[in-house]
This record gives structure tokens, sequence and C-alpha cells, in this order.
């Protein structure tokens, strides 16, 4: 799961890229923002040794994630700067080689401590994907894409959305790991 990686986490203390940004790389990151916010979005991207780097810096609350050139098809995320914390510690312990429940498991006693904190309001995520014969890699022209949202609402339930625990239909939304500091709404579109 590519976006899984990348959404793990990272850090705003980040060096700024040391060399011209790739205008395609940032033209498909904000591919995944709605279209108000993409010129004013922080475009982030890993360099070499899988640091983060920015591409660009933004003026409004969305950082965007650019595609990892070296993986097969296009996967860009943009998501509000309240999750950052959240994003940071993931990367942190996805670093040190934690797999995916020691990391989940540990946000979450952090979070319940108070050691790590989670938006105190509902944040979103987006995430855009497209096959790789569907991306121009020179233009950044993408065409027929896929868009998916994520709404975080730490500890919310099913009980207190009134939302269902799986989609009974295409786009219905739903909510995923209830109860939980990672409770969050899933919103998958239809095809």
């Amino acid at each position: 799961m590519k976006t899984l990686c990348w959404l793990l986490g990272l850090s705003l203390a980040i060096p700024a890229a040391a060399q011209t940004p790739d205008p395609v790389l940032i033209k498909t990151a904000v591919l995944a923002a709605p279209e108000d916010l993409r010129d004013g979005a922080t475009v982030l991207s890993a360099d070499a040794n899988g640091e983060m780097v920015v591409l660009k810096k933004g003026t409004n609350e969305m950082i965007c994630l650019a595609d990892d050139p070296k993986k097969e098809g296009l996967n860009v995320s943009c998501y509000h700067r309240d999750l950052e914390p959240f994003m940071a510690r993931g990367r942190a312990l996805q670093k040190e080689g934690k797999s995916f429940q020691e990391i989940f498991d540990i946000r979450e006693a952090e979070v319940k401590s108070g050691k790590l904190s989670m938006p105190k309001s509902p944040t979103t995520l987006f995430v855009f994907t497209a096959p790789a014969e569907n991306v121009n890699a020179s233009t950044g022209e993408v065409k027929e894409g896929y868009l998916r949202y994520v709404v975080y609402i730490p500890y919310a339930t099913a009980e207190s959305t009134g939302l269902p625990l799986k989609p009974d239909v295409p786009g219905m939304p739903w909510i995923m790991d209830p109860g939980t500091h990672r409770a969050h709404i899933m919103i998958n579109p239809p095809k």
C-alpha cells in the first residue's frame, strides 16, 4: 500500500529541496486537493535518501505528498495540516521498522496519554490514484484518475455518527477503525 507508507507521517521541520523542483511532481501532487486549494498547498516529496523535502511552500492549510516515481502508477495525497503530528509520528515509527499494527498501537497509546495530539474537529485526507497507462509522465496530465476521501474523527463510533461499519452500496460513507484514535469516515465513490 503505497499510500499507507506516505501517510504514516512526516515532519514540517523539513529541509527545502536543494534543486529546482520537478513541476510535474508538483502538478500531479495537488491533484488530490480540492481544486480551490491546489495553488496554495504545500507540496512535499521524498529525496534520494528518503527524507521529506519541500517542493513548494504553500499558503493554506493543505499538505500534499508527491508521487514516488520509482513506483508503478500515480498515488498522491493531500491532508489538512492539523493531521501533521499524527503523520509525523507514523513516519518516525515506520523508519524504526515498526509494523502497521505496532504503529497503530503506539499511536493509540500516545494519543490516549496526551503525548500525541489529534485534531479536535473532523479533518480531511484526499487520495488520488491512477494506473501508469493513464498518466503522461512528461506533462502530468492524468486520464480517469480515482479520488477517495477520508475524514478523521478520533474516537467516533457507528453509534455516535449513525454510519455503518461497511458500505451497503458503492460510494456510501462508512466508519473505519471506530472507537480509536484513527476513527475515520471512508468515502470511496463508484468508479
